[in-house]
């Protein structure tokens, strides 16, 4: 039968490219929860207990005077975003749909655009959990200052791309060894828990205790997203850059092991299993 060619320019096929990501990040949001709004109140409520649980421990163990000099609330919640943040987005990508997928087996349909909406739709769960706990906080409680805002985001993105980073080379060997994959993945997000550096600062840190954090992409993230919040706190054992570095070099091995996976894996692997 006769039917009618059409000629995709590139400005058509960028469009078609993110509606497609658009609407597979909408997906990925909804997953689990049936809606975004519930999948936003559960985040919400999730980085409200952390925050919560943090602040009492602090108060109950007089660690208090230990923190950074300023807002003790802020100083909890910078440590809290960027961690949660950093751990969603590995657990994202980790998470998302592989070349087995019965998704894939829609025509435009395909794992970069599977792995993208997953990170998206992490980031955008914890950005605007952060913007209404800062708001909440800011209206109902007392006024929250930043010191410079645009940095502190800024350290706040670099903590999602490094865990995308992490989720790469995770989601690249997930189908060669699916359990070990499980495992270090709920390690890694347990040992931040504490390596991440969210209860105390580098400057505060005996000299001997530093090389055990030094290691930590998450940790010089936020370290400097506290030296970009609080006025009186200048990082002098962290660099922006390294975490940067860390997620680059990170993010090419992931891409081009998943891209090494992607030719070879097979639904009969599974079968196997």
């Amino acid at each position: 039968m006769f039917r009618i060619e059409r000629r995709d320019t590139a400005m058509t096929r960028a469009f078609t490219l993110g509606e497609l990501i658009f609407h597979a990040t909408v997906r990925n949001t909804r997953k689990g929860y049936g809606s975004g709004l519930m999948a936003l109140m559960m985040n919400v409520l999730q980085s409200v207990i952390f925050i919560a649980a943090f602040v009492i421990m602090f108060t109950v163990l007089g660690l208090r005077g230990n923190a950074i000099r300023g807002d003790f609330v802020l100083y909890i919640m910078t440590g809290i975003f960027l961690f949660m943040t950093h751990i969603k987005a590995m657990g994202a990508v980790v998470g998302s749909e592989g070349p087995t997928s019965p998704m894939m087996k829609h025509a435009p349909m395909n794992t970069a655009i599977a792995i993208t909406a997953a990170a998206l739709s992490s980031l955008y769960l914890q950005t605007l959990s952060m913007f209404l706990i800062l708001f909440g906080v800011h209206v109902a409680w007392h006024p929250i200052e930043i010191f410079d805002p645009a940095g502190a985001a800024m350290m706040f993105l670099l903590a999602w791309f490094v865990g995308v980073a992490i989720g790469m080379v995770l989601l690249a060997v997930k189908p060669w060894f699916p359990n070990l994959v499980t495992v270090v993945n709920s390690v890694y997000a347990r040992v931040n828990m504490i390596a991440s550096g969210k209860m105390f600062v580098a400057n505060t840190l005996p000299s001997t205790l530093l090389p055990f954090f030094d290691w930590n992409p998450l940790f010089h993230a936020i370290d400097q997203a506290r030296g970009y919040t609080f006025i009186n706190y200048n990082p002098h054992y962290t660099d922006w850059h390294y975490p940067l570095i860390v997620g680059t070099v990170l993010l090419v091995i992931g891409l081009m092991g998943e891209f090494y996976t992607r030719r070879r894996t097979s639904l009969s692997w599974f079968a196997a299993r």
